[in-house]
């Protein structure tokens, strides 16, 4: 499917606010509501957008703390058994980190996790993320600021 310019002008008001009617978005663009409805929809149906979502104040929410963590992998565990990358992946993300990347370079995962304070952070990685199997080291950089 070809993406033109206008529909890259849609995903970007949808992209910043995807509550908007397809009238207001209609008329930031200055672009007719049918042409609207019409690309929304064929941009849904080719999978270009998958779904609408909301941005959280993750603050008010008790997690103000964000947390990205690297994870190198052993793959043989004791006794010889190989473990799978993706299988480690599953079950980090099953422990409740937001995002969970297979990633290339000197790691070989990354995960970001929000937490209340750091006693909650240090008791995910201590007692959680440490004993999964298959996870040899970790390195945790918290974010102090995002833009």
């Amino acid at each position: 499917m070809h993406i033109d310019d206008k529909d890259k002008r849609i995903l970007e008001v949808l992209r910043q606010n995807s509550k908007l009617t397809t009238q207001k978005i209609a008329k930031k663009l200055n672009i007719p509501i049918t042409t609207i409805h019409n690309r929304i929809k064929k941009l849904e149906k080719e999978g270009i957008i998958q779904q609408y979502t909301i941005a959280l104040n993750h603050q008010k929410l008790g997690k103000g703390i964000l947390a990205v963590i690297l994870i190198s992998v052993n793959y043989l565990l004791p006794g010889g058994k190989k473990i799978q990358q993706e299988d480690i992946a599953k079950s980090i993300k099953k422990l409740g980190a937001e995002t969970v990347y297979i990633v290339t370079g000197g790691t070989d995962i990354l995960i970001t996790l929000r937490t209340k304070d750091v006693e909650e952070l240090n008791d995910f990685i201590i007692k959680k993320l440490r004993n999964v199997d298959g996870v040899d080291k970790t390195q945790t950089m918290l974010v102090l600021h995002s833009i």
